[in-house]
């Protein structure tokens, strides 16, 4: 499922419109991102939780070259499925 798909189950769960729908989502994931951004941490009871992870420097090698290579610290954000979430798959 790709946003797409997720804006027309949406719009057909509420049967609203497919712009409505797509406000919605969009209002929901800047939330999540914003969230994240601001507190480090989202948390959704029954559904998972949203987290910023911080990266440190390290060692890598180049596949074309084979060369080490240094990979500069990064933050990104990580995804851990709540229980229930689990258990439903």
């Amino acid at each position: 499922m790709n946003k797409g798909d997720l804006i027309e189950a949406v719009a057909s769960e509420l049967k609203v419109s497919r712009p409505e729908a797509q406000k919605a989502l969009e209002t929901v994931l800047d939330c999540i991102s914003l969230g994240v951004k601001r507190d480090d941490k989202v948390a959704i009871a029954g559904f998972g939780t949203f987290a910023k992870k911080h990266r440190g420097a390290r060692q890598g090698i180049n596949p074309a070259t084979k060369q080490p290579i240094e990979i500069k610290a990064s933050t990104t954000c990580t995804f851990k499925p709540a229980t229930q979430m689990k258990e439903s798959l």
